[in-house]
């Protein structure tokens, strides 16, 4: 007695993987890109911590994460433009 759909067949995904040339940003670039998500970071954490409201923590914990990678992209871009 069965009474299901019947074997399943296995599903294959297959990524496509584009390659394309960053852009690399100055040292300022980087800077202004941080302070927008640092503002992002900001008001959606007061969202959070004060008012309690939980897709603001999400959306806090997100920025605060682009601020980590764009950091590191920062400190390679002033090092190169220091030398």
């Amino acid at each position: 007695m069965g009474g299901g759909i019947g074997p399943q067949k296995p599903v294959i995904i297959q990524k496509k993987v584009i390659k394309t040339k960053e852009k690399t940003m100055s040292s300022s670039e980087l800077f202004n890109k941080i302070k927008e998500h640092w503002d992002a970071f900001e008001a959606n954490h007061v969202k959070f911590a004060e008012k309690g409201n939980k897709a603001a923590g999400g959306r806090a914990r997100k920025a605060i994460g682009e601020i980590k990678k764009l950091v590191t992209e920062y400190r390679k871009a002033s090092v190169a433009e220091s030398k």
